[in-house]
């Protein structure tokens, strides 16, 4: 064995640091974006949002490497500071100033005073808590079964598990829990602090006024809930021995109760969402534009760039050389999502015109090959990009999708199918509901072929029940 040296020749792909940071913006979301765009706000002295004041940039008389400072008063002191129209308290907040609290309406609450204002459920529990008459130790012990609900206000554990919780000390009995249970499921709102669907509902019917739907309604919940469900009507009405107009109307009843009655306590998970492109009808054609107000207005700053030039070998100039490439590659990342938005809508126009059911099967391949990308660059660009519509806010992926084969030589797209069986089952008979194959046979006499299996996957994917629970009386 030996030490040699080869020189060999080869050829590699190098991503330079725009490259990479041109991919990784464009597969950003609007939000992450923003946030990314925050982080070099604050990195960066030589960027800046466009949105914001250009500073007023003083008089430098650069000499070399030396700067001159601006010029003093006649009698010294440096200038004064501008105000404007308002004075020094109202830039303090103080005298006779605008507060942002003026600027708007004072009868329109804010943000926070909304989520100040929202009551919780164990708020509105122990407000109820505090005006019973009960001794310190039931009080106590109530507390204690309203720290155990849920969201949606349920006892998920037994008083058995809860005695167990207790220091042995305190010797609390099951009787004693069950009692601080009766308090506690006398609350509002009715249904609180139950231990089964069944006996949520059942406390709800024992709030109403007496009648034979009620009583019919209480003995269904409490001991035939599972047939309900099932929608076995037969063996219900056997088992009750009622009518069938009496069992429908038991059965309304007991729909218009609240299986979870502490869900509307719970705060909502809102989702915002910025669209990226708007999709408007222009002189009888559809048209995608970007979103202004998703896009981020940045540049360079003008009076740090002023003195990178007048100085030499200043360490700014890495800065300004990144604040440019961001500045490029964001404009680059929104005249990409602009041009696919405009390609898929090219492809959808039906979409636009007719809804679901009109929907083109379309892949990534087919928009890349269009417009000359990459195809993994058409999914950077789709995923967590919306676009809104006179139909709706809609990701760019939903516009993708598999195709099923037409009876034509043709191809459906799945999302048309699954608004053909959505629209066929709002309009089928509740009493004779469609089967899948049923479905199926349907969508065949259109020219879809389709098989009873992948029916019942899209039918399940869009939440339908079966044909059984579908079934009304």
């Amino acid at each position: 064995m030996k030490q040699t040296l080869q020189l060999k020749l080869s050829q590699h792909l190098a991503l330079t640091p725009q490259l990479q940071q041109s991919i990784r913006l464009l597969q950003l979301s609007t939000l992450e974006l923003n946030q990314e765009i925050e982080t070099f706000l604050q990195d960066n002295p030589l960027l800046e949002r466009e949105d914001e004041p250009a500073p007023e940039a003083p008089v430098y008389a650069a000499s070399g490497d030396a700067l001159q400072a601006p010029a003093e008063s006649a009698d010294g002191a440096p200038p004064e500071p501008s105000f404007g129209d308002a004075g020094p308290a109202d830039w303090l907040g103080e005298g006779g100033g605008a507060s942002s609290r003026d600027e708007r309406n004072d009868d329109e609450p804010s943000y926070a005073e909304i989520q100040a204002a929202a009551t919780s459920l164990r708020d509105h529990l122990g407000t109820q808590l505090a005006m019973m008459p009960l001794s310190e130790r039931d009080r106590s012990l109530v507390r204690l079964l309203i720290e155990a609900l849920d969201d949606d206000g349920y006892l998920a554990q037994s008083l058995e598990e809860l005695a167990e919780l207790l220091p042995a000390e305190l010797e609390v009995d099951i009787d004693e829990l069950q009692i601080a249970l009766k308090h506690l499921q006398n609350f509002d709102p009715p249904g609180i602090g139950a231990r089964s669907a069944s006996e949520c509902l059942a406390l709800q019917l024992a709030n109403l006024t007496e009648s034979r739907t009620r009583d019919l309604a209480l003995k269904i919940v409490r001991n035939h809930l599972d047939q309900l469900a099932a929608r076995d009507y037969v063996r219900l009405r056997k088992a009750v021995a009622c009518s069938e107009e009496e069992l429908r109307e038991a059965q309304a009843l007991i729909r218009s109760l609240n299986p979870r009655p502490g869900a509307q306590f719970s705060p909502a998970d809102t989702r915002y969402v910025v669209p990226d492109v708007i999709v408007r009808k222009v002189r009888g054609q559809w048209t995608a534009s970007l979103n202004a107000e998703a896009m981020p207005k940045l540049r360079i700053n003008r009076l740090y760039a002023d003195i990178l030039q007048g100085s030499r070998g200043s360490g700014l100039a890495s800065q300004l050389q990144e604040a440019k490439w961001l500045i490029k590659n964001v404009q680059q990342r929104f005249e990409t999502i602009q041009r696919v938005s405009q390609a898929i809508v090219d492809r959808q126009r039906q979409f636009f015109e007719h809804g679901e059911v009109a929907m083109r099967p379309l892949t990534l391949r087919e928009i890349a090959d269009q417009l000359g990308l990459h195809e993994s660059t058409i999914s950077r660009v789709t995923t967590q990009k919306y676009m809104a519509s006179p139909r709706g806010v809609y990701e760019l992926k939903y516009f993708f999708g598999s195709h099923v084969a037409t009876e034509a030589g043709g191809a459906a797209s799945s999302t048309a199918i699954r608004a053909l069986i959505k629209q066929l089952v709002g309009a089928e008979d509740a009493k004779k509901p469609l089967s899948d194959a049923q479905l199926a046979e349907i969508l065949g006499q259109q020219g879809i072929v389709v098989a009873r299996r992948t029916v019942a996957k899209y039918r399940e994917a869009m939440n339908i029940p079966p044909v059984n629970l579908r079934k009304s009386i």
